[in-house]
């Protein structure tokens, strides 16, 4: 650090700065720095400097933001998305008039001087005396490119641009010392090179290609000479001189740039004649940047790779480290969305319920045995014009990934796991209850997990009809989701080892939430997500291991480096016997249970209907061996409204039930995703519990349609004495606390 000399008097160095400063405050802030020609910081053309001690050494050059490519499966485009539209090309792929046009205007002697053109300076200096004020400049290239190197860095920060474009002594010297290094470091076409890269054209636009594309809809490297001078011009003011907002301004700066271009002999007298004459010809291309513009309705699914990349430790270990890759951009990201599942989720969310519908839909799909979520879609579309029914509330997932705070109750399609419970504890699937419609459970009989009851009180329990009673096994109960009947399963198989079957198989609360352990678990009282439940029955499909799910196959940095992703984690839940039977009693659900409106006719399938109290929630899961989709229905915005007595997708429904909405959406959604591959669960014997035989049968001998209310008539259902049969098709409602009818 400079020191004062004895006496008080000021140092070589500090004397120099001091003549700076004169300089600067003279007129000279944008003309550059005026230097001694000798003296402690004298400087040859091409010269070296002293006397910055106190100034880094290295020049850090921030890699230059550009835009990230998000990729499908098959390599097909999602969406573009970027801080900076920019996209960086060697200086062999920039026109040669764009070259010539920016040196000419910008620093005409830039292969003459070194980091700082001292005539330049003078002549400015003088220029700016004579006049009073700052009316020329003579930063060289250079100088500008360091510029642009500290604006870069400053990002989007109000307060790092200020201090990076401030006019003081202090920015000036610094930016002095790092254009001399640039310059011995770098040489004049790695300069040039970068200059065009990093510059700001307007319009969203950075660097050359950006630009080029942006006004012309071509690449820098077939830029015209009439196109490559008007490109040139824009960097002085790129607002003022904006083609499209004002193209008288635009072709009187351009014209300049042709004459600086003829004056310095880059072209000749008749080109620039020639290329004066020709009119402006603009083919703007409008930038498409975000998860907006992401195809087949894919915006949800786009968003949640940003909100992976930026919440994934794999990605920096801090929220600010992985911020500045997501800014930084360059990236190349391939997906695991899958082009044909997408459009098949995407058909499927809108066909039976509209954007402006009081209520919306959820649907999303992962592929069992890999953990990769292949689509993700909803019938309000993404994007932030409420007007249009469009949101950014990402329906499928948890809030941390951008959806809703805790997910919603699942309703029935939680029983699955209390039978996977009970299997696993040693109850056969021939576990029968005898069961009255409405049953009264006392909660010191359910023992949590530290061995406490699970509470005090007497739990009310009861069926959506009255005449849902009599003797179940669990494959019945399954079908018909008898609420009574897990009420006792669930005690059979312990509250606690029905809540870890949970954990094990992927039922998940949001933001760390525990399961609470409550006996109402059974008949899905609490809230998990469309993507945890349809990873849930992957984990069936996939013959009880499961798999966490995920969305990114690769990452390519933008100098081609490939980036670690996660990967998926795979652990056994329960054994595959346990799964081979839950996959053929969850069969007879879409056969002849609640969800015969879903079945796939052409391949085996299987899944569990699900309605919350009060039918605020009405939920589909299902799935194939290769294929797990997960469709929730339900009020998205402020109060959830109970679902009676309303029109969605123009059809009026009395009640919404889980078969009769989300399982017709589900059917589209499976149907349009999945190929001719027809693999088939693995076949194996669910024992059954003897049960008595009807006297008669409905009409046809078919299922009734527990929709069509004439249909819930006691009277219609066949009987032997003292024993009423269970419905061949059952409900899927709740009202009340008392889980009644927990479809």
């Amino acid at each position: 650090m400079a020191k004062k000399r004895s006496g008080g008097g000021l140092t070589g160095t500090q004397q120099a700065a001091k003549f700076l400063g004169v300089s600067v405050l003279s007129g000279a802030v944008l003309a550059g720095i005026a230097l001694p020609a000798a003296g402690a910081l004298g400087l040859a053309a091409k010269g070296t400097v002293e006397g910055f001690d106190e100034i880094p050494s290295n020049l850090k050059t921030p890699p230059l933001s550009q835009r990230t490519t998000i990729l499908d499966s098959k390599g097909g485009l999602i969406a573009t998305v970027y801080s900076r539209d920019r996209k960086v090309v060697p200086l062999e792929k920039i026109s040669p008039y764009m070259q010539k046009a920016i040196v000419a205007i910008e620093d005409s002697r830039f292969y003459e001087h070194g980091a700082i053109d001292l005539k330049g300076v003078l002549r400015a200096i003088n220029k700016n005396a004579q006049s009073g004020g700052v009316s020329e400049g003579a930063s060289t290239l250079t100088q500008q490119y360091v510029k642009n190197v500290f604006v870069e860095e400053a990002g989007d920060d109000p307060e790092k641009v200020a201090q990076a474009t401030q006019q003081t002594i202090g920015r000036k010297v610094r930016e002095l010392k790092y254009a001399i290094q640039v310059e011995e470091e770098l040489g004049k076409k790695k300069i040039l090179e970068n200059y065009l890269n990093i510059t700001f054209f307007g319009q969203q636009a950075y660097g050359i290609e950006a630009a080029s594309q942006r006004y012309f809809s071509k690449p820098a490297a077939k830029l015209e000479l009439g196109e490559a001078a008007m490109m040139a011009g824009l960097v002085q003011s790129p607002s003022r001189f904006d083609p499209i907002n004002d193209l008288q301004e635009a072709t009187k700066r351009r014209n300049i740039v042709l004459q600086r271009m003829a004056d310095v002999g880059d072209i000749s007298q008749a080109e620039f004649d020639q290329a004066k004459a020709k009119p402006i010809k603009l083919k703007v291309k409008t930038p498409r940047n975000g998860c907006i513009t992401a195809v087949d309705g894919a915006g949800f699914f786009c968003d949640y790779v940003r909100k992976t990349i930026l919440s994934d430790p794999v990605f920096g270990k801090t929220a600010e480290d992985r911020q500045k890759l997501w800014n930084l951009g360059g990236l190349t990201v391939r997906t695991t969305l899958d082009p044909k599942a997408q459009a098949a989720a995407n058909e499927a969310a809108v066909a039976k319920v509209n954007k402006d519908d009081g209520v919306a839909t959820a649907v999303v799909q992962v592929q069992p045995g890999t953990g990769k979520i292949l689509s993700m879609s909803q019938s309000r579309p993404y994007g932030l014009d409420q007007k249009q029914h469009q949101t950014t509330l990402n329906l499928a997932v948890g809030s941390k990934m951008g959806g809703t705070t805790y997910g919603f109750p699942v309703g029935s399609t939680f029983k699955p796991i209390t039978a996977a419970a009970a299997l696993e504890k040693g109850l056969s699937p021939a576990t029968s209850y005898d069961t009255p419609w409405k049953i009264a459970m006392q909660e010191s009989d359910y023992t949590r997990c530290d061995g406490k009851p699970s509470g005090y009180a007497e739990w009310s329990v009861q069926n959506e009809l009255e005449s849902e009673k009599g003797a179940y096994d669990m494959t019945s109960a399954l079908g018909k989701s008898i609420n009574t009947y897990f009420a006792k399963l669930e005690q059979a198989a312990g509250l606690c080892e029905t809540l870890t079957m949970a954990k094990k198989v992927g039922y998940e609360r949001e933001l760390g939430k525990p399961i609470k352990q409550s006996p109402s678990a059974t008949l899905g009282s609490l809230e998990s997500t469309p993507l945890d439940m349809a990873n849930v029955y992957a984990t069936f499909a996939n013959r009880g291991i499961y798999c966490v799910p995920v969305v990114i196959d690769s990452i390519k940095a933008a100098n081609g480096d490939k980036l670690n992703v996660p990967q998926t984690k795979c652990t056994r839940a329960m054994s595959d016997r346990t799964a081979d039977m839950i996959n053929q009693m969850l069969k007879g659900v879409v056969e002849d249970g609640t969800g015969t409106r879903a079945g796939l006719s052409d391949r085996d399938n299987a899944g569990k209907t699900g309605t919350t109290e009060g039918r605020k929630d009405a939920w589909f899961v299902g799935y194939t061996p290769n294929l797990s989709t997960a469709v929730w229905v339900g009020d998205d915005v402020g109060k959830r409204d109970e679902m009676f007595d309303l029109t969605i997708g123009g059809v009026y429904y009395d009640k919404v039930c889980g078969g009769c909405l989300p399982g017709p959406i589900w059917r589209i959604a499976m149907t349009g995703a999945l190929g001719d591959d027809k693999p088939s669960f693995v076949g194996v014997k669910v024992p059954r519990a003897e049960k008595p035989k009807p006297k008669d049968k409905p009409e046809g001998g078919k299922p009734r349609d527990r929709d069509n209310d004439e249909d819930d008539k006691p009277a219609d259902r066949p009987t032997i004495p003292g024993i009423t049969l269970p419905d061949l098709t059952g409900g899927d409602a709740t009202r009340g606390n008392n889980g009644r009818g927990n479809r």
